[in-house]
């Protein structure tokens, strides 16, 4: 039997694109070696990213214009929603699919071969399975805690305040702390970016220390978060989607709401990468790598030349996959905000010619 679809991995972005085919009468196949496995890790993104199809329920907790530190504060003229991660895959479900637990160790035109040795065919074959690690890419981490929500802690989308414990010198991280629902909240430090990337018990050690500045002590008994995913390795394509179709944000991470907003639109199979998609996934990379050239003491100054933009221009470098002219805009903006001594900095790292620089830097989860 043929399927209309076989898509290989049900993380959120594989699991989206079965679902969606499902609502558009396909018949499915979906392999993953445990598709039944929770979702333990916690997803966020901006409210108006989010697909009218998706159930509103999945919302656990919402940051209306949530702050943010480089040097000062900003106040970020955008609803930020976190997700209940496991609602948010029981809302994707995949009644009247095939379901196989197995590996993907093949992709061949239209077939699938699995480690069992079974063969699936399909008109179309998809492969969401993720990016797998590797020295020459560069990664997020993070570690964080779960606390209750009776700190007097506020939701910072990122706070790069130097009152981690780090050396003045050494790679930058910040915290991110966002409400999971009405009673918790996590308390996350966080490396945006690295190659290689902060370790997370060195991340642990800060993060800890960062809250005992705050006057936050933890018991030891906190649930934890540890997060390490590629930000860079996806490739533009009709055959792959999610993280290994590229739709991570190589200068934040997100990709979950990327994914949700076009599982539709590749569903139908309609292209999600127009030329100007793909333009703009190189200005991202190259904006990567102007990151990972910067000083650790530039990084906050950088962010706040980001933060005080206009929030139009904000919400195009941060979500407009296919916004070619907000990109370039923002980017435009953002060069010309910046101190003179960083400029050339920024201009040699994002044209790509070559830096003697392995300095690292860090960021918030991104899904």
């Amino acid at each position: 039997m043929t399927d209309d679809i076989i898509v290989c991995g049900l993380g959120p972005a594989g699991r989206a694109l079965a679902h969606r085919c499902l609502a558009h009468g396909m018949s499915v196949t979906a392999v993953d070696p445990l598709p039944d496995r929770r979702w333990s890790a916690t997803y966020a993104g901006w409210s108006d990213e989010l697909p009218q199809w998706l159930d509103p329920t999945v919302v656990a907790a919402v940051v209306d214009a949530p702050a943010a530190w480089g040097t000062r504060l900003h106040r970020l003229d955008r609803t930020y929603v976190v997700f209940d991660s496991e609602r948010l895959r029981d809302s994707l479900d995949l009644d009247g699919a095939r379901i196989s637990a197995d590996r993907v160790v093949e992709i061949r035109q239209n077939t699938v071969t699995l480690a069992s040795g079974t063969k699936y065919s399909a008109d179309r074959i998809v492969d969401a399975r993720g990016i797998a690690r590797a020295s020459a890419r560069a990664e997020q981490t993070a570690y964080g805690v779960v606390v209750q929500r009776d700190t007097e802690m506020q939701p910072l989308f990122m706070d790069w305040r130097s009152d981690n414990g780090a050396e003045p010198g050494a790679p930058r991280s910040f915290l991110y702390a966002v409400p999971l629902d009405a009673q918790t909240m996590l308390l996350e430090e966080t490396c945006l970016a690295g190659r290689p990337a902060i370790d997370t018990a060195v991340l642990r050690d800060r993060l800890r220390h960062r809250l005992r500045s705050r006057g936050i002590e933890l018991t030891g008994f906190e649930p934890i978060e540890r997060v390490r995913f590629p930000v860079q390795g996806g490739r533009p394509g009709r055959s792959r989607f999610g993280a290994a179709g590229a739709f991570t944000h190589p200068a934040t991470g997100y990709s979950v709401t990327a994914s949700l907003a076009a599982a539709d639109t590749v569903a139908l199979g309609a292209t999600a990468w127009p030329v100007r998609a793909r333009a703009v996934h190189a200005l991202r990379a190259a904006g990567l790598r102007a990151l990972l050239a910067l000083p650790p003491t530039d990084i906050p100054v950088f962010f706040d030349a980001f933060f005080t933009m206009p929030p139009q221009l904000q919400r195009a470098y941060l979500s407009g996959r296919t916004d070619l002219g907000g990109t370039v805009a923002a980017m435009r903006t953002l060069f010309a905000a910046l101190p003179a001594p960083m400029r050339r900095r920024v201009a040699t790292a994002t044209l790509g010619m070559s830096i003697r620089s392995r300095i690292r830097m860090g960021s918030s989860i991104m899904e």
